[in-house]
């Protein structure tokens, strides 16, 4: 395969990555969260739920699931 091929194929790739990783989170958003948080079982506050219908999680824990998620 030629150089250029690969990088068309990368760019392929990349592009097909993105728009999964797009239907995944707009699936997750339409998705109805829950009343109680699923790391902690304490009920999320309406604060939260009316901004993000979908949260499952209450602010400290969802602060904490990213951090752990995301920094290690």
């Amino acid at each position: 395969m030629t150089e250029e091929a690969l990088f068309e194929l990368a760019a392929v790739r990349a592009e097909q990555e993105r728009d999964a990783g797009i239907r995944s989170a707009s699936a997750a958003l339409s998705m109805p969260g829950t009343i109680d948080c699923v790391s902690c079982g304490e009920e999320i506050p309406e604060g939260r739920r009316s901004a993000n219908p979908s949260a499952t999680r209450c602010i400290e824990c969802q602060k904490f699931w990213e951090t752990e998620k995301f920094h290690r």
